[in-house]
Formats: structure tokens, sequence, C-alpha cells
């Protein structure tokens, strides 16, 4: 089953109580949906930590709460969003901050992680190559990236997720983006290790109808 919300999972949703209805439904049913707690298990305990497509910040936010000795930096091109997210995150001061970013950019790092959370798929292959290669670029020495996608060699639930992202993206334009391109795993980790990273993937989809996957990948040098 999806995990049940922590303590600082609670804290960092009651962030966004004043928020628009649809957003706080938003971000619950990203809770609900992703296992930010299995990803957030997997950055480092301290340092500057970016998310590249926050979308509201509540990754943002439960990372921070969850290490409070991180300071974690969203980025977002969806403008709407980020206000909601700026406005939540106020309290949390320097610890969690969220702004508009431009599509493919990667804020001037060094960064001791970045994370990327179901947004690759939204980019052309080759975009995603590229977003990589500038977030590896990013990375402080012994830095980590985190990227949590869809396997969609993970049959039915690959389907359904298709299926969802249809919705999504296409029809009822939750999502920003017109089009989305899942490229294999086993393709992605090699990007990783081609730019000299040690990679680690783990199927993260148990109890969950989406067949997520991390890949992390640690600079050794």
């Amino acid at each position: 089953m999806p995990t049940r919300p922590d303590a600082a999972a609670k804290a960092a949703m009651a962030l966004y109580a004043d928020a628009p209805r649809a957003d706080r439904a938003h971000v619950r049913g990203r809770w609900w949906t992703a296992p930010f707690t299995a990803v957030e298990k997997s950055l480092p305990t301290t340092g500057r930590v970016l998310e590249v497509g926050c979308g509201h910040g509540l990754f943002v936010a439960y990372a921070a709460l969850t290490g409070p000795q991180r300071t974690v930096v969203g980025v977002d091109i969806d403008t709407d969003k980020i206000a909601v997210g700026t406005r939540a995150l106020a309290p949390l001061g320097e610890r969690a901050t969220v702004s508009v970013g431009v599509s493919g950019r990667v804020p001037e790092g060094p960064w001791d992680a970045i994370v990327i959370l179901d947004v690759l798929y939204l980019l052309p292959s080759a975009e995603q190559h590229a977003l990589i290669d500038r977030c590896v670029a990013a990375l402080a020495p012994g830095g980590r990236l985190l990227v949590k996608e869809m396997d969609m060699a993970a049959g039915w639930k690959a389907r359904w997720n298709t299926a969802q992202e249809t919705l999504a993206v296409k029809v009822l334009r939750i999502t920003e983006g017109h089009e989305f391109d899942f490229v294999p795993t086993a393709t992605m980790a090699q990007w990783l290790r081609d730019l000299d990273l040690r990679v680690t993937t783990a199927p993260l989809d148990r109890g969950y109808l989406h067949p997520h996957v991390l890949l992390r990948g640690d600079r050794v040098d």
C-alpha cells in the first residue's frame, strides 16, 4: 500500500490549507500516488537539494521537513503552481523555496542532490538526455541525481499509466505539456553510466497502481 503520511508529510500538506480547493486536491493526490517517502530516503541528509519540475512544491516541503539540515529549492515552468507553492512554503523560509524556471534549464550549482520526479516523460527523448547532462554537470563532487519515472515494461501498470497521462496531459491539461515520451529504464540508466555515474535502479511500485522506478546516479569523483 502507499505509505501513510508521517508527521512531516502531514505538516507539508497542511501548508496548503489556504490554497484553492483544486490545488489542495492535487497536492493530496500526489502524496497518495507517488512514493515520496522512498525517494526522500535516497537523498543525502544534509546539503543543497534541487528539484527540477517541482509543481506545487510538495516534495520540496517534505524533503526540508524530514531533513532540517537540507536547503531544498524547486523550479517549475507552471507559474500558477509556483504561485501556490510560494505562498504555501513561506513559513519554511530559506529552507524550502520554489520559483519559476525555464524549460530545460538547470539553476547554477553546485548541488549535493538533484531530484526529477515524473517530469522527463513530458520532453522528447533527446531533450530528456540533454536535461540529464545539465543536471549531472551541476552536481557537486560526490553529488547524487535521483530520477523517479515510470517503468513502461511493467505490464498492466504501464498501460494504466499511459491511459491516465493521456487524460491528464492531452485532455484535462492538468500537467504542462502536450505529448509524452517514456524512455526505457535501461536506456536512461545507460545515459547515467555514460556520464560516469555509479547507477542503481529500484522498483517502487509495490502497492501502487503506477509502475514507479527510481534511478540513482552518484558521482564518484
